[in-house]
């Protein structure tokens, strides 16, 4: 019932909405009083690509730190002080956090003072076509929690996710745990940073703390003070911090499916959509996204659903436009076949989802390779910030990708795609995000 096929809304399956009606503690919780000074150990619950620059910051802020994952090759890569996803400055900065003795990794929960689960929230398609959240990864970090924690503890939800689901995590501790949720803290900070920043972002980003009960999210706001050393954290109740990063995405989401319809309508006019765009935003109300082969990332292209799922009857644009952003690299292989006929051989360059990143997560660029191979063509990938293939595909240097290949797609403004304008501009292309025109 918490994946989307349970006809309840979550506010019957985990409490009912609001702050009226709940108990408040005062300013302390049992022998355990509220400050981030008086937290001794913080445990992050997922060390992927949002837990492990967590769990590296709080620890360059004064805090000891468990990071927990359930990987156990990843645990071992990380307490032998390597990283295993691509971030700048992030192997620095482990280094410098392992060294203060206060880090370390465990696929075995341990008790903390305060939890942070940054597990993914990925969606699942029903048998009915719909497409719902799953909760299984976050309901299994709620369950982990659940079996370590300790009266007083606080457990804060940072994994982007529908609305209550922050409840949802405070029932299952409470379950696991025994004891009521009285007794305990719960919150949601949803994390705000993207790839290429993250350590920055974390930092200096406003953070956004909500709970159902007023000292629970004051208490969640001590406890990122010391990181947010640029930012400002700012606190409302748990259905509205839920419900802001699911409205920052789906914002960004619906204007770049109005660029993306955008370039359809020029490329059938035959007019240049990057240079009607810049014209068009000369205005000073107008600020039109740019293009490009659709939208990637565990952001975009999944936070939206998490609003329609719960809200179909009344959400018809943020449906339209996903429909929109996801259909684009079908339309970029059509775009393909005008110029060049299955049997070809296509670079595609750019494989992950965003520019100067190795994070492959919901990629357009993917989804066309894909496409592309299927109607028949030799498809070679081109992902400079990627060792070794990439989802399936034979990954090449750009020099490899041009000379063996017929036709090249530039999916992704890539600094080194940059740098080589004039070698790719040479190949017979499909610019789907205007990079020759820098």
């Amino acid at each position: 019932g918490t994946g989307g096929d349970d006809p309840r809304p979550y506010s019957e399956i985990v409490g009912a909405p609001g702050l009226a009606g709940r108990t408040c503690i005062g300013t302390s919780l049992g022998n355990f009083p509220l400050g981030a000074m008086n937290m001794k150990k913080i445990e992050i619950m997922g060390c992927g690509y949002i837990g492990l620059p967590t769990a590296v910051t709080f620890t360059l802020a004064g805090y000891t730190v468990c990071g927990f994952d359930i990987n156990e090759k990843v645990v071992n890569s990380l307490n032998g002080g390597h990283i295993h996803i691509v971030e700048p400055g992030l192997q620095d900065a482990l280094t410098k956090a392992l060294a203060t003795g206060r880090l370390h990794f465990s696929t075995k929960p341990e008790p903390a003072d305060v939890f942070i689960i940054c597990v993914q929230t990925p969606y699942r398609d029903t048998e009915e076509g719909k497409r719902v959240s799953d909760m299984r990864f976050v309901e299994s970090a709620a369950r982990s929690v659940g079996g370590v924690l300790r009266a007083g503890n606080l457990c804060v939800l940072e994994s982007t996710s529908p609305p209550y689901s922050t409840r949802l995590v405070e029932s299952i501790v409470s379950e696991v745990s025994g004891l009521p949720a009285e007794e305990f803290m719960t919150a949601h900070c949803p994390e705000r940073i993207i790839p290429g920043r993250m350590l920055i972002e974390l930092r200096e980003n406003d953070r956004i703390v909500g709970a159902t009960r007023p000292e629970a999210a004051e208490y969640a706001k001590e406890i990122y003070s010391p990181v947010v050393t640029k930012g400002t954290i700012r606190v409302t109740d748990d259905l509205t911090a839920e419900m802001c990063k699911l409205v920052e995405n789906t914002f960004r989401d619906i204007n770049i499916a109005y660029a993306n319809e955008l370039s359809k309508v020029c490329d059938r006019l035959g007019i240049d959509v990057f240079q009607l765009i810049k014209l068009a935003n000369c205005h000073p109300r107008v600020n039109v996204h740019n293009p490009g082969v659709g939208v990637g990332g565990h952001c975009i292209a999944v936070d939206p659903w998490f609003i329609h799922e719960k809200f179909e009857d009344i959400t018809p644009l943020i449906y339209q436009a996903r429909l929109v952003n996801d259909s684009k690299p079908a339309w970029v292989a059509d775009r393909v076949e005008k110029d060049v006929a299955p049997g070809s051989t296509v670079a595609v360059l750019g494989m992950s989802f965003k520019a100067n990143i190795d994070d492959i997560r919901e990629s357009p660029s993917v989804e066309l390779a894909k496409i592309l191979k299927e109607r028949g063509y030799q498809v070679i990938a081109c992902e400079p910030f990627i060792e070794g293939d990439v989802a399936g595909f034979a990954n090449h240097t750009l020099d490899e990708a041009l000379e063996q290949s017929d036709y090249a797609v530039i999916t992704l403004m890539h600094d080194p795609f940059k740098a080589a304008k004039e070698k790719i501009a040479a190949k017979p292309h499909f610019d789907c995000v205007g990079l020759l025109e820098q």
